[in-house]
């Protein structure tokens, strides 16, 4: 081979190489992100360090706040586990979703899922854990995806499930390749009950660095509960730990998108189920190496519904035209913290049927219908139904409250006791407007609604309320909300006359 042969030789391989290196450059280039979104099961924003707890340790989700983007103003649309999610999977209203809007539903047909629609366009998808429910739904997966949770481990305490997450994930990554983006439904199920009575004192924990709700009595059972919740928030923040390892281990960090979030606040009285602040308010947290810009906190107004459209966006598509929450893509991708959006300046919130056990001479199984408002100063809250039980009746046992230390001791306070206020913030009857300054009450502790000072702004932000329910189609808000009260219950059913439970009418998909 002469000269001229071995340099045009070389000259091809050069441009050979050239090519398939750019050619690999453009392809992970215009490759599609991958989606990781991570869900607690019952967890309080106020749980996480990054929102300024001091006394539970999550150094994993806040090392990815750090090196990302907190929200502050989160909402879940509805906090009970079965709905809330309905929103996050639908890109819908809870009020819009029919018989999904309650707990323990029949998902209807109609609905299109941003996991399979991602799945659809050639997404690996998969969830462990828990992902959409409880209830029924139709079709091979769940409304999250594929499921993973195979691989157990043995849990550090009785109340933790033994399904390992971190590993499931791993095992996703390894099953599915790098050859197609992914889109995975990280649901732990803690720190839902039951928990491991005094789970903290295994872990070094002290009484007195419990904090407790003003709308508790400050005491060891309840701050034993507390803490025994706390173990199984750190729980969480370990397996997203891991998580995030596995990415970095297979180099693909930098083109996931990881959210962060849960579902609504602590299985505890008067937070989980019910429309206050703590109930509603969720952590979310979005992290993505060198595409959101470190450290930022916004005050945008955010709600479950706009997580589907965001992420069919960040996948590169259109929103699916069933999806009426709001993409806020721009917001991940701003530069500014604070407000980015102005109109983003408020959040729609409610309920109707979560767990049966509220019954009056209209019926059995009913709802505690309510619809809310919340903006940045206040809180509005209509109970449409003030007559029924918002906890669920007192001869049932308060069924739409989880059972846990807590609920026994509040639920024997007497009523000559100088503690009854207590039972009564967590289970009695209530005003039908309740209206809380969140700047000065956020546990909506004080209604403001009777005072004649603030009988204008209640009206105001009513009438706001109901304009915005009444484009949304909300069934209550056009007189036709008893239709919540017939849609079928799937969980466990419930002898009135007995007050015990009688079992399952079919089985449950969680």
């Amino acid at each position: 081979m002469n000269f001229y042969q071995n340099l045009k030789m070389l000259v091809c391989t050069t441009l050979t190489l050239f090519v398939v290196g750019e050619n690999h450059s453009q392809s992970k280039k215009n490759k599609k992100p991958n989606i990781l979104f991570c869900i607690a099961d019952d967890a309080s924003m106020k749980s996480f360090g990054t929102y300024g707890d001091t006394f539970i340790n999550t150094p994993a989700i806040d090392k990815l706040a750090k090196e990302g983007l907190t929200f502050n103003n989160a909402y879940n649309c509805n906090p009970k586990c079965a709905p809330a999610r309905a929103c996050l999977v639908t890109g819908k209203y809870s009020w819009q979703l029919k018989a999904a809007t309650n707990h323990w539903p029949n998902f209807p047909e109609e609905f299109k899922f941003y996991p399979h629609l991602l799945m659809e366009k050639g997404y690996n998808v998969g969830f462990t854990g828990k992902g959409w429910g409880p209830g029924q739904y139709t079709g091979k997966y769940n409304p999250a995806g594929p499921e993973y949770s195979d691989i157990k481990l043995t849990p550090p305490h009785k109340g933790i499930s033994n399904i390992d997450y971190a590993a499931n994930f791993e095992k996703f990554l390894k099953d599915k390749g790098t050859d197609a983006p992914f889109c995975f439904w990280f649901g732990t199920k803690e720190p839902h009950r039951f928990y491991e009575l005094d789970s903290w004192k295994k872990e070094g924990k002290k009484l007195v660095d419990a904090k407790v709700p003003p709308f508790y009595p400050d005491n060891v059972t309840v701050r034993g509960d507390i803490l025994d919740y706390a173990v199984e928030v750190e729980w969480f923040d370990t397996h997203i730990g891991k998580a995030i390892k596995s990415l970095e281990k297979r180099g693909l960090l930098e083109n996931t998108l990881v959210v962060i979030s849960s579902d609504h606040g602590m299985p505890f009285p008067r937070v989980k189920g019910q429309i206050y602040e703590e109930g509603f308010h969720v952590p979310l947290i979005a992290y993505w190496k060198g595409k959101i810009q470190a450290g930022r906190t916004v005050e945008d107004f955010v709600n479950f519904p706009d997580i589907a459209p965001t992420f069919m966006e960040v996948a590169g598509y259109k929103p699916h035209k069933q999806m009426t929450g709001k993409s806020f893509k721009d917001i991940l991708f701003s530069k500014k913290s604070g407000q980015v959006d102005a109109s983003r300046d408020h959040v729609l919130l409610g309920k109707e049927r979560h767990d049966i056990g509220r019954a009056n001479e209209d019926g059995v199984n009913l709802s505690y219908p309510v619809r809310a408002i919340r903006n940045q100063d206040f809180l509005y809250v209509h109970n449409i139904k003030p007559e029924r039980w918002p906890a669920g009746n007192p001869e049932y046992g308060f069924r739409n409250v989880d059972n846990s230390p807590t609920k026994t001791f509040l639920m024997n306070i007497k009523p000559e006791s100088s503690d009854y206020r207590f039972y009564t913030l967590s289970f009695g009857l209530r005003a039908e407007e309740e209206l809380y300054d969140m700047k000065n009450d956020p546990h909506c502790m004080v209604n403001l609604a009777q005072s004649p000072i603030y009988k204008e702004l209640c009206k105001k932000m009513r009438a706001e309320m109901e304009k915005e329910l009444t484009a949304q189609g909300d069934p209550r808000t056009l007189g036709n909300g008893d239709i919540f009260d017939k849609y079928p219950y799937t969980g466990r059913q419930f002898d009135y006359l007995t007050g015990k439970s009688v079992g399952f009418k079919k089985k449950i998909k969680h």
